[in-house]
Formats: structure tokens, C-alpha cells, sequence
């Protein structure tokens, strides 16, 4: 069996400067490039809304960014405008060896559903097709780094736990948003589904 680098959304704009920046989320860059060589496969995910998603708070007349609301498929955070298909935010950051990569996996295009996890669309039923890829791999042992620790790292780390990967998140090569609290429900989810913490 064979062991995969999973990089989450290394985006534009989520790191400093960017439409959804996350403190210091260039700074993993280098380190996430000196650890691929390391792995079987390494496998990026990437973060690809169309303009006026659902998750985008200017969808949602008189809501701002970080309200909470409902959907069909549960609760959901409204976001700026973000990583939009085609947009310079949504491209990797330029720094990022993205030639090492096997597979790149786009998630959030669909205009009704966020996407946080590499695995599942939000409503935790629309597979990304990443489960099957590493399948026919033989894969079944993932290391998670990239943006953020508490959204998008923390729902494909027990997604994948919940798929029965043996899966570990490097702490160092993530940063967190934290969002009232989010940080450390994620630790704590994270752990409670068996995710391993380095």
C-alpha cells in the first residue's frame, strides 16, 4: 500500500493579500515543497467557485461575511468572494511545486453546495472522485497540509478517517483561520475521529 501528500487549497486567496486570507498561509509553501518528494503521489486540491456561489455572503442580500446561515444541505458560513473559476485568486500560489502533482482535484464548483472537504461536496453525500482515484492506487495512508487547519483541512482529515484511511495532519505546514472558536473544535474534532495530529 502507498502513502499521499494531500495539499488543500493553497490558493491565492487564501494567503496574505488574498480575497480570504489566512494569516501567514504562505509562509507552509516552502515547507510542503521540500516534503513532496517523500511520498507515492501527491495530490492538490483546489478551491473553484463560479461567480455568485452560494457560500459567497453577496449572494445573500443584506448578509455580510461570516454570518451563518442555512441551506438545504445544514448550516453554512457565508464567505467573501472567493477563488473564483479563472480568477488570479483562485491559482495556486506561485511558489507551489505544483508539477510534482498526480492529481488536482476542484471542488465548490457547484453553484448550490460549498465544498470544504476534499472528499464530499457539503452535503456530505457528492464525492469529489478523490476517494475513488486513491483507491485504484492502493493508497491508504494520507498526510494533510495546507489552508485552513480548522475548515477545509479539519473536513478532509475525517472524511478521510471516516473512509478508513490511516490519515495524519502536519501541523506545521497548516494555518488556521479561527473563526470564533473554530481552531480548536477542529483539534478536538480531528482527534475524536482518529485523525493523527504531528
Amino acid at each position: 500500500m502507498a502513502h499521499a501528500l494531500i495539499v488543500i487549497d493553497l490558493q491565492n486567496d487564501f494567503c496574505p493579500g488574498g480575497a480570504l486570507a489566512v494569516p501567514e498561509g504562505d509562509s507552509i509553501v516552502a515547507g510542503i515543497n521540500d516534503i513532496m518528494a517523500g511520498f507515492d503521489a501527491v495530490v492538490l486540491t483546489q478551491d473553484w467557485h463560479p461567480a455568485g456561489h452560494s457560500s459567497f455572503a453577496s449572494a445573500h442580500p443584506g448578509r455580510a461575511p461570516f454570518d451563518l446561515v442555512e441551506m438545504d444541505y445544514g448550516p453554512q458560513v457565508l464567505w467573501p468572494d472567493h477563488c473564483v473559476q479563472g480568477s488570479a485568486g483562485a491559482e495556486f500560489h506561485a511558489a507551489l511545486a505544483t508539477d510534482r502533482a498526480d492529481l488536482i482535484i476542484r471542488k465548490g464548483y457547484n453553484p448550490a453546495i460549498d465544498s470544504y472537504s476534499a472528499f464530499f461536496e457539503n452535503d456530505r453525500q457528492t464525492p469529489t472522485g478523490l476517494h475513488g482515484y486513491l483507491q485504484t492506487r492502493a493508497i491508504d495512508t494520507l498526510t494533510m497540509v495546507g489552508l485552513a487547519t480548522d475548515f477545509c483541512v479539519n473536513f478532509s482529515a475525517v472524511d478521510a478517517a471516516r473512509l478508513g484511511y490511516a490519515v495524519s495532519v502536519d501541523s506545521r505546514l497548516c494555518r488556521a483561520i479561527d473563526l470564533d472558536g473554530s481552531f480548536e473544535a477542529a483539534l478536538q474534532g480531528m482527534k475524536q475521529a482518529g485523525v493523527t495530529l504531528a
